[in-house]
């Protein structure tokens, strides 16, 4: 049998492109999801948690996710615009938000498991760098929930809002395998991070020094960017005791719902929605009728 050797030249890839058409999207880094969901054999199928963290203009989500054959599984997830029931209505995606979620979502996932009492976490954040160990329970060694960090298709430079989230999570009582040289306030020449400027971030030291700094020099422009702050009384000194209050809320109920969340409609009240500005498709005879009165005005209009 003579050996033929294939050669893939542009017609080939016209008709069959990449293997995976989230690649082909640009949606999914492949190389980094199947590190992240590959599991050792000898865990015999022990799901393997990530911690997703993606961003969006108004939100911030964070979900706690295994990978399985049939496809990804959801086990808990946290959502910024949640935070409104903890106090906190304003800068639902700025970095002090992401810390928020970040506590959010691991209270939640320990409350779920029965571990919140076994892993308190970090109670006042300090931003010291500290992972999660394990807890003595009953004389027996236990070990935290674990993990890993899915940060997508983001960028993953020096203070991004993904770390933010990251931190949070760590500190509400996760284990997530990390370390401080990607945290802000992080000095790369002496290798060691500076815990106030980290704790600066997490209770929204940057934002009140921004909302200070415009306040003194462009008046105008605070008001387009912070004026829903001074509509609600917020102001740049009141802003650490804010998110203090949140973090405190949270960690005593990770479940609570805000009072402006109304129940969601059902599929009939949706569909009377819709109906509302749906067109209704005229018949032959009413379209020559509606022509036939169009004329008469532009008539009656003329004379």
């Amino acid at each position: 049998m003579v050996f033929h050797k294939l050669v893939k030249n542009s017609a080939y890839y016209s008709r069959f492109q990449t293997k995976y058409k989230r690649r082909r999207q640009g949606k999914t880094d492949y190389y980094a999801r199947k590190r992240l969901i590959t599991q050792a054999k000898n865990k015999y199928n022990a799901p393997k948690y990530r911690l997703v963290v993606r961003f969006t203009n108004r939100d911030i989500i964070l979900q706690i996710v295994t990978s399985e054959i049939s496809g990804d599984k959801v086990f808990c997830s946290a959502y910024s615009h949640e935070l409104r029931a903890y106090g906190i209505e304003h800068g639902l995606t700025n970095w002090a938000a992401a810390y928020a979620t970040g506590l959010l979502i691991a209270r939640r996932v320990l409350k779920k498991l029965g571990l919140d009492e076994d892993f308190a976490g970090v109670e006042e954040a300090d931003g010291e760098y500290t992972l999660t160990e394990a807890a003595e329970t009953d004389g027996e060694e236990r070990r935290p929930f674990k993990a890993f960090l899915d940060v997508g298709l983001a960028r993953t430079s020096t203070g991004a809002r993904v770390f933010g989230a990251m931190k949070g999570a760590s500190d509400g009582g996760i284990l997530v395998p990390h370390s401080e040289n990607r945290f802000p306030g992080f000095d790369m020449e002496s290798k060691e991070l500076d815990a106030e400027t980290l704790k600066k971030y997490i209770f929204g030291g940057h934002v009140a020094e921004y909302m200070e700094t415009l306040a003194d020099d462009d008046e105008e422009r605070f008001k387009g960017q912070f004026g829903k702050y001074t509509e609600d009384d917020v102001d740049a000194d009141g802003l650490e005791d804010l998110y203090a209050e949140a973090h405190k809320a949270i960690r005593e109920d990770p479940f609570k719902k805000a009072e402006s969340d109304a129940p969601k409609k059902t599929k009939e009240e949706w569909k009377k929605e819709s109906l509302k500005y749906r067109t209704k498709k005229l018949t032959h005879a009413e379209r020559a009728e509606r022509v036939q009165e169009r004329i008469a005005k532009l008539r009656a209009a003329e004379e």
